[in-house]
């Protein structure tokens, strides 16, 4: 019982079990555990319970999305408004969740135009939920596939997202303090900002590497019609098996088809298409359909091309991601690629300096 004097008058307010239980209770909800090792990174914690109000409790009427490693919500945050994107992944493993918030120290100091904006953290029990950017436009994949969407995207529309998402993938694996092997490039993990330009997110998958390091063998992940040959039998992550990958995307976003057409009979892979169409002289035939035409056919082409010498089967024969863009750009002149089979090696990566224009 608490005795409350004031200007002569007395109040008796009585505080029953229950109510002492209840508080308990709710502080134990919203309690925040900083363990000493998190103290070693940097990147931001949000407390747990600005981000359950920025949600409203996670409703779902506020779902973006569900994929493999969790939910994401949209919301708002109370105190600058900031509209903000959550995802909530759950992780059960201590130790795992100190080398996944380790990840995400490392991601979260990467900045760059093209790649989603990590803002920070939030962990409670064994729930971990990640802060971005908002993308109002959301995934590139419900452009390209979705029935409803009224919006057709048009080829300078997708040309800038693929110059976007080339750009973005030149800083990860040159041009930040060190390598990062994205691991998971498809058009779900593209999304598009209030100007349509693209962001590659999701790094749920990447793995970090100091350049001029070996990189490491790992478990065989990513999705299915994306995964280089080579990764199958190596199961060594490199920087050109993101570049397959990205390969991969090219012909998705140009094609306006998934990575495996389950609508042929057997199921065929885009790439493989793609490829017999270049060996038939009649590459420009798997352009998407939608498109109406309204293209130059000439950097529709060159698109196409770019996707064949990214996903070609021997990684060899695979450009850099600066090569990419030096080519996307014009400074660098598009090597022959023979018609008379995938298996042939086009003239090497390293070799083609000598074809750039004067």
């Amino acid at each position: 019982m608490i005795i409350w004097l004031s200007l002569g008058v007395v109040v008796f307010i009585t505080i029953t079990a229950s109510t002492i239980a209840y508080i308990i209770r709710r502080r134990a909800r919203y309690a925040e555990v900083l363990e000493e090792w998190e103290l070693e990174h940097r990147t931001h914690r949000f407390p747990y319970k600005e981000l359950f109000k920025a949600t409203k409790g996670f409703r779902e009427q506020d779902l973006l999305g569900v994929g493999g490693f969790g939910r994401v919500y949209k919301g708002k945050l109370p105190t600058s408004k900031t509209e903000i994107a959550v995802k909530r992944i759950s992780h059960d493993s201590k130790k795992g969740m100190r080398e996944l918030v380790g990840e995400i120290a490392s991601n979260g100091k990467l900045r760059h135009r093209n790649l989603v904006h990590l803002l920070g953290y939030s962990r409670r029990k064994g729930e971990l939920l990640l802060v971005y950017e908002f993308m109002p436009n959301g995934s590139l994949e419900k452009f390209l596939y979705d029935a409803n969407k009224a919006t057709i995207l048009s080829w300078s529309q997708r040309l800038k997202i693929i110059r976007g998402v080339a750009s973005g993938l030149l800083y990860l694996h040159e041009e930040w303090e060190q390598i990062v092997v994205h691991r998971d490039i498809k058009a779900s993990n593209v999304l598009l900002d209030g100007e349509m330009n693209g962001k590659l997110g999701d790094f749920g998958l990447s793995r970090l590497y100091d350049h001029g390091s070996d990189l490491q063998t790992t478990h065989v992940v990513g999705t299915f019609g994306y995964i280089a040959p080579e990764l199958t039998k190596t199961g060594r992550a490199t920087t050109s098996t993101d570049v397959y990958a990205f390969g991969v995307f090219i012909l998705e976003v140009v094609c306006g088809r998934r990575p495996i057409m389950q609508q042929e009979s057997p199921d065929l892979h885009l790439v493989d298409w793609a490829w017999r169409s270049w060996r038939n002289g009649v590459i420009l035939g798997v352009t998407d359909a939608r498109l109406g035409g309204d293209y130059d056919l000439g950097e529709v082409e060159l698109i196409l091309k770019i996707g064949l010498l990214c996903s070609h089967p021997t990684p060899a024969a695979r450009p850099t991601m600066r090569q990419v863009m030096q080519l996307l750009d014009g400074d660098l002149s598009l090597p022959e690629i023979p018609k008379d089979g995938r298996g042939i090696i086009v003239s090497a990566p390293e070799h083609w300096e000598e074809l750039e224009e004067s």
